[in-house]
């Protein structure tokens, strides 16, 4: 098997696309699961998910059997030596528990599974597989190892340290498995091959509470006799000299490594790290940090270095940690980051002599892959990196404060030469080089975007340019804010996970991405850097120093649960953190919560666009919301979310307690903010108004006066503007889409004047900005790669424009509703998601008054399907033809004709009045 990494501490998923062809049923795909108990200890029993897919309408999984053995030949053999679930009567397709003997540590397991439907049995999927982690029989025998050498003391301009360690395989070896935790980051080779396309690994971690390891199956990689371990040590965030509260981080790189071979005889070798080990710096990675770049200098290089025959005399030996981490080591369930991503320069000029630009044309994260002809040795190049150029053409670097982004590689003198750094990464569009013989080529420059592996799941496609433009922006930015968290922004000294950011933004991304790991994962980080009595940073990983005991910003430890429930299913986060979001809540409740008003904000609706485009805040307290209101507001959403979760989770008093403080907040919110003369709340700014009115707090009747003023705001002082921060922009486009407004949301959505996303647009961006204003406010403030602005627009894209969103009160796309909003100027939209069970599609086209829609429901669920009317009801002939399709009708229901839908893919066509939603 190709060497990957495999993982897991809360979960982990690995997926494949896996064919199975049976009397109707075309196809299965196949997720399995690895979960472990929330309190740190890996555990070897996964829970396995499959889709099906089918060219047949209308089918429903009757029963499912389940095979897992221990060797492939085994399941070949139809013989599921570890568990034959035997043929289970459910239409269970996700987190179903391993049920099988239990198993031990290091052991790689094959599965497959057979489906019988309403439309038949399927054939056997192909196989899929896992390994456990490190459980027992197996311990920890490593030690933590590193090396002492001069300039240790200099931290993030310290080379890269280089481990190795030969050892010889008996003949019969059946499997090798190694475990492998490096910190900062680390790259581990076995006989001078890499054991996977991985980058920037392990995923950074509250690192005083928890350190990630992962596993690998190198058995492909072993050969009888001599065989070589590698390990290369960078920097990465945990020697970071930049972490606000503690000093130069948690010291020098360090590493535990251990391989475990098992021989078809059954017995067991292991290779640990310890004091056999061999250690350099005098390779050629010489300097590497996240902020400031690489050096590289190809003179430097050991070719086989990782290989048994290479001659270590001269290294040195390593030596035990002098403080080895006291963390946990944990299986890192989520994926590790990878290249996923190739962009080609778009062009390249001279800036004086011996200097050049190069254009990507794209705004991105990662790397340059340089490759150099004709150099001589000890050439130096170098590669600095920025987002903008000033006017006369050259770099724009002050918006990235501390960091200085640059890359240098010394030539060997080789007639070829290519590289790519390996421990830093960057945010660019533009690169400035220096140091090549002659003018640098296109074709010798590719960019590599990285971030953690995932699939991309949902497309959109409209019929306005602008807006595919601002969406295919939300898509580069989102990705390259994916580093093991997510990010507010990859370019500058920062690139933190602020949680205020991703409130709603996550669920929008959900749409986008399969980011179901890197979401839980980030909740194990908020919880991680959560205090003792309760306080919950702002940041997370709590790399900067930033306890504010805000509500609006730790809302995301919360949302960010909820939308892994909503989207994916998976009840499990809830679960795992609920006391931890328990503790939150009772320690803002005993420390702020008075008289019902939670009066604790520190950011506002930050980042609204300001009375004047040269600022960055507004000064105008007319624009500006309350911080109170804002505090009071997410607190009462909150405890409505906890009353759900301990719904969920069959926790009944905590429950009603819940709801009865949300009860309390709420009317003491009314009474503080509330003017019912004028149907408004405090000082009647857009923000003020939609918050309330979305998170179900508007005393009963007035809602559309709240309603009609966040509109009279929006068109009269606004000229059909956004006129909120991040705050309000979490709510604002679902919000007028709720109220009959669509139109009002699409001129918003697709304004190409400020403030708008299409003004970042028309004024060059390829990402989203961090300002509405970023090009006119002080450009050292403007980050051009941020995502916080988004507000709800993706979701919004998705939910509102393709339609595509799940059925009330239903999780993860059990059942789908498909309902589409229409409004003038969008005649068409194609849109599609990879949903936990398989593909949702919603492609529309209005035109000559007929409504033409066609829609793919996946397998085992069904849909309400609702069709936009041409008046107050559904023409007799065109209920005639959605029945004849395989439509149920329900009910009329605020301009729609609702049907209920099986799986399946349909053609539908009625009439409707153009710009009716």
């Amino acid at each position: 098997m190709k060497s990957k990494f495999f993982s897991a501490f809360l979960f982990l998923f690995a997926f494949s696309a896996l064919p199975l062809h049976a009397r109707g049923v075309e196809a299965v795909s196949l997720k399995t699961e690895m979960r472990v108990d929330p309190v740190g200890v890996d555990n070897p029993a996964p829970a396995l998910s499959w889709q099906l897919a089918s060219d047949k309408n209308n089918v429903v999984q009757q029963s499912y059997r389940i095979l897992v053995s221990s060797s492939l030949r085994k399941l070949d053999a139809g013989e599921g030596d570890l568990w034959d679930s035997g043929e289970v009567a459910s239409s269970q397709t996700l987190y179903i528990p391993y049920g099988g003997r239990p198993l031990e540590g290091g052991m790689k397991c094959y599965w497959k599974v057979r489906v019988t439907t309403n439309r038949g049995r399927s054939a056997w999927s192909k196989p899929a597989t896992w390994v456990t982690g490190m459980v027992a029989p197996l311990s920890w025998k490593a030690d933590w190892i590193g090396g002492r050498f001069p300039g240790d003391d200099r931290m993030k301009h310290i080379p890269a340290r280089y481990f190795r360690k030969t050892f010889d395989a008996r003949p019969g070896l059946r499997q090798a498995t190694l475990f492998v935790c490096g910190q900062g980051l680390y790259e581990a080779w076995v006989n001078g091959r890499k054991t996977g396309d991985y980058d920037l690994a392990p995923a950074s971690t509250e690192y005083e509470k928890k350190l990630y390891y992962n596993v690998y199956d190198v058995t492909a990689l072993l050969g009888e006799g001599p065989n070589a371990l590698g390990v290369v040590l960078g920097n990465g965030p945990y020697t970071l000299e930049r972490i606000q509260n503690r000093g130069e981080g948690y010291g020098l790189p360090t590493l535990r490594a251990q391989l475990e071979l098992v021989y078809e005889d059954g017995t067991r070798e292991t290779v640990v790290s310890d004091t056999s080990w061999r250690c350099t710096v005098d390779g050629p990675i010489r300097a590497n940090s996240e902020f400031d770049g690489e050096v590289y200098d190809a003179r430097r290089e050991m070719p086989g270095w990782a290989t048994a025959a290479f001659d270590d005399a001269a290294w040195q030996q390593a030596i035990l940690t002098e403080r080895p981490p006291r963390s946990p080591l944990v299986w890192q369930f989520s994926p590790l980051m990878k290249v996923q991503v190739r962009v080609r320069p778009l062009s390249i000029r001279p800036l004086r002599p011996g200097v050049y630009i190069l254009d990507m044309g794209q705004n991105m994260t990662g790397w340059l892959r340089t490759r150099v002809k004709g150099a001589q040795p000890g050439d130096t190049l170098r590669l600095r990196f920025a987002e903008t150029l000033q006017a006369d053409g050259s770099l724009y670097t002050a918006n990235l404060r501390s960091a200085h982004p640059c890359d240098v590689y010394i030539a060997r003198g080789a007639e070829e030469e290519t590289w790519r750094p390996a421990f830093t990464y960057h945010g660019f569009r533009y690169v400035e080089l220096s140091g090549f013989r002659s003018e640098p080529r296109l074709e010798d420059f590719e960019g590599q975007m990285v971030y953690d592996e995932m699939p991309t799941t949902g497309h959109i496609e409209t019929s306005d340019t602008l807006f595919n433009q601002i969406c295919k922006n939300a898509w580069w930015g989102i990705a390259g804010n994916y580093k093991g968290h997510p990010l507010d922004c990859p370019q500058r000294d920062e690139r933190l996970g602020w949680l205020g950011d991703r409130v709603i933004g996550a669920l929008g991304e959900a749409y986008f991405f399969g980011n179901h790991l890197l979401y839980a994962k980030w909740l194990d980080d908020i919880r991680d850097a959560q205090r003792d009595n309760g306080s919950i940073s702002d940041v997370s990983p709590g790399y900067w120093d930033v306890y504010n005991d805000d509500v609006s910003w730790p809302a995301a430890y919360f949302t960010v649960a909820q939308m892994l429930y909503d989207q994916y299913g998976d009840l499990r986060p809830v679960r795992a953190h609920y006391a931890s979001m328990k503790k939150w809540m009772d320690y803002m409740r005993d420390n702020y919560l008075k008289d019902g008003m939670m009066y604790r904000d520190t950011y506002g609706d930050w980042c609204l666009p300001p009375e004047r485009q040269e600022l960055i805040h507004s000064q105008d307290e007319s624009r500006i919301t309350n911080g109170g209101l804002i505090g009071t507001a997410f607190y009462y959403y909150l405890s409505r979310t906890m009353a759900r979760f301990a719904a969920l989770l069959d926790q009944p008093e905590d429950s009603a307690r819940f709801a009865a403080q949300a009860d309390t907040v709420k009317a003491a919110f009314n009474k503080a903010f509330f003017h019912p003369e004028q149907g408004c709340y405090d000082n009647n700014t857009v923000t003020a108004n939609i918050i309330p009115l979305r998170f179900g707090m508007v005393p009963d009747g007035y809602e559309r006066a709240v309603f009609d003023h966040i509109v009279r705001k929006t068109e009269d002082d606004w000229n059909g503007h956004i006129s909120t921060g991040v705050i309000g922009g979490q709510q604002l486009m679902r919000g007028l889409s709720d109220y009959g407004r669509t139109d009002l949301a699409w001129r918003i959505a697709t304004n190409d004047t400020y403030p708008s996303w299409g003004y970042m647009v028309r004024n060059g961006a390829t990402t989203i900005w961090e300002l509405w204003n970023g090009n006119t406010a002080d450009p050292a403030m403007n980050s051009g790669n941020h995502v916080m602005l988004l507000g709800d627009l993706i979701l919004w894209a998705y939910h509102y424009l393709g339609g595509i969103g799940n059925a009330p009160g239903s999780a993860g796309f059990a059942q789908v509703q498909l309902k589409p909003y229409l409004t003038p100027g969008l005649d068409h939209v194609d849109a599609s998601y990879e949903s936990v069970r398989g593909r949702i599609a919603s492609s529309w086209l209005v035109k000559d008054g007929r409504f033409h829609w066609e829609i793919q429901i996946p397998c085992n669920t069904s849909a309400l399907v609702y069709l936009p009317l041409d008046g107050d009801r559904l023409a007799a002939a065109d209920r005639r033809q959605v029945e004849k399709a395989g439509g149920t009708y329900l009910r009329t229901e605020s301009g729609y004709a609702v049907f209920s839908f099986p799986s399946g893919h349909y053609r539908l066509q009625v009439s409707c009045k153009e710009g009716k939603r």
